[in-house]
């Protein structure tokens, strides 16, 4: 049996592998259609004009999905190993919220470009700033709450110590927690410089740059920062294959009766079926 085949770790395999593949893609067709610059464009940039648009929407929604089936067995697997732990459990039960908003900015981001939106030419303007907003919206909960899942599932891993969890799993996350929290601080101060009418207006649907202009060492910045930011998440979900090696969930199937028709209320028969494992 391969590596990912036990338990269920090919689930964040395939979220960090999925999720990659949705960035790279699209940067390589809107590099080849010269939809925008070679050199470090924002992600969603990349996925603003057809046909990248599209196969970045779609490739993040299932990122998405993926994110919430490795959220749910993360929260099912701390919950199982601490079942008596009222403190850890409380944690486990906010993570997973956190992490099912965040899952849930991503599908937004995905399904609201910034560019695209702003340049439908009939679109009302106060229309095109809710919807703009709302991109800004997802950007947020996916970063933002996405970090502070990051932060609990850290604390989580301090409190398992050394029982459950051992002392390198929870530094390499503290480590990439805080290579996460310092591309955030990094973009979010490059944006509010760049986007603070210094360098002119309409700059969020400005896809092309010249390096002599204004503002073009901010752009950078703030580029730079967006892609460590999202291969740090991707690295922390890095963290979680060794611990899905060890968890297998199964489902339980309740009949009522032998048909569909009416039944006497005393028939009840249960199946226990693997609902997913690496072997299959």
């Amino acid at each position: 049996m391969w590596w990912f085949q036990q338990g269920l770790s090919f689930l964040p395999v395939a979220l960090v592998v999925w999720s990659a593949a949705s960035f790279v893609f699209s940067y390589i067709t809107a590099i080849v259609l010269h939809h925008v610059d070679p050199l470090v464009p924002y992600i969603s940039d990349t996925g603003t004009i057809p046909p990248e648009r599209c196969l970045f929407g779609i490739m993040l929604n299932i990122s998405a999905f993926l994110g919430m089936a490795t959220m749910y067995v993360r929260y099912k697997q701390v919950y199982a190993l601490n079942p008596e732990k009222s403190k850890i459990i409380k944690l486990n039960k906010f993570g997973l919220t956190l992490g099912l908003m965040s899952c849930f900015g991503l599908c937004i981001i995905a399904n609201f470009q910034v560019c695209a939106l702003l340049a439908i030419a009939f679109f009302p303007f106060f229309l095109k700033c809710i919807l703009y907003y709302i991109h800004v919206v997802g950007a947020c909960l996916t970063f933002g709450v996405g970090a502070t899942y990051m932060l609990v599932q850290t604390i989580l891993s301090y409190l398992m110590q050394p029982e459950v969890h051992s002392k390198d799993i929870f530094w390499i996350r503290l480590t990439t927690l805080l290579w996460c929290c310092s591309s955030i601080v990094s973009m979010f101060v490059s944006s509010v410089v760049l986007y603070s009418g210094l360098y002119g207006t309409n700059l969020v649907q400005k896809l092309h740059w010249d390096p002599q202009e204004k503002g073009y060492t901010a752009h950078i910045i703030s580029t730079v920062s967006e892609w460590s930011l999202a291969f740090s998440f991707l690295s922390f979900f890095l963290t979680y294959i060794r611990d899905f090696q060890k968890i297998s969930l199964r489902t339980v199937v309740s009949l009522h009766g032998q048909t569909l028709y009416n039944t006497p209320q005393s028939f009840v028969t249960d199946e226990q079926t693997l609902l997913v494992a690496g072997s299959i």
